[in-house]
């Protein structure tokens, strides 16, 4: 009896055993969710990880109930995005389809654009250009969407009703110095033009006159600091002419701007690629482009 009852515990223990090596083998997910990787398969064997060595990766399971898209905001743009502003997404993978979400994560480290690195891996300064990590949480993802998928994203930083706007190309720069050289031209010719005027009246003073004028036109403000004081300003049309004003700016859209202060409602603006506003010079003649348009053949 001594010996069955032995070899029953014996047998016990190892049925004990093997169900807890049976445990051993299967490993339960500690989410519901949708396995998104399976870089292993059947047969082959893992090896566990140590303190030196990582061990082998099984599988990953993803919770599709909450669905992220990781986007890059600009350095200059990323002071303005705050937790909870409204985005609209567009996946490539949809091309048709706009989906709703929140800003739910916004980065503190600086990512470099060319590599994606941080700053704090990189040990030397750049100059380069970076880029912030932000977290969207889409509000109703699309049924079959897969992690890994191509996304942008348009976030709302700010809103205003009834604001002045005008395009963004028609805003440029332009030099204190370069204004204050086309008006001194602009006045010389205009007097010069008057003195010309007088000159069948009196023809010996209109002459020195003339000449008064044009000396009085070369001065210049080089030795001036403010003379190299660069001004944002959009052209403005008055009698044909474009003259440079002044403007303050508020928040920024995707093709328009506000303007805050220097424009009134009605006010016609000059407009068009970044080259023509580049060389358009204050008080030059401007024509309407139907006008061109319909300007008879010479």
């Amino acid at each position: 009896m001594e010996r069955s009852g032995s070899l029953l515990q014996e047998a016990k223990a190892g049925l004990s055993r093997s169900e807890d090596d049976l445990k051993k083998t299967i490993y339960s997910s500690p989410i519901d969710g949708v396995v998104t990787s399976l870089p292993v398969h059947v047969g082959e064997q893992m090896v566990p990880g140590i303190q030196n060595s990582p061990g082998s990766y099984l599988m990953t399971v993803a919770d599709m109930s909450a669905v992220t898209a990781e986007v890059r905001v600009d350095e200059s743009d990323v002071i303005n995005v705050q937790s909870g502003q409204p985005t609209e997404v567009t996946i490539d993978a949809y091309p048709d389809s706009t989906f709703r979400g929140t800003v739910s994560e916004i980065g503190t480290t600086a990512l470099l654009r060319s590599t994606g690195q941080t700053t704090a891996q990189v040990t030397t300064g750049s100059q380069e250009a970076k880029d912030f990590k932000v977290v969207i949480t889409l509000e109703k993802p699309p049924a079959g969407v897969r992690p890994g998928l191509s996304a942008s994203a348009k976030i709302t930083t700010a809103t205003r009703h009834k604001a002045l706007s005008i395009p963004l190309q028609a805003l440029t720069i332009r030099r204190q110095a370069d204004i204050d050289a086309a008006e001194k031209t602009h006045k010389g010719k205009k007097d010069k033009k008057e003195a010309a005027a007088a000159a069948t009246e009196q023809a010996q003073d209109s002459l020195a006159a003339a000449s008064a004028t044009g000396a009085a036109a070369v001065p210049t403000a080089a030795g001036n600091p403010e003379s190299k004081k660069e001004i944002q300003g959009v052209f403005v049309v008055q009698n044909g002419r474009a003259h440079f004003r002044p403007v303050k700016t508020g928040i920024t859209g995707v093709t328009d701007i506000e303007i805050t202060a220097g424009l009134q409602e009605g006010d016609e603006i000059v407009t068009g690629s970044y080259q023509v506003l580049r060389q358009l010079k204050h008080l030059a003649r401007v024509r309407k482009a139907k006008d061109e348009a319909n300007r008879p053949p010479s």
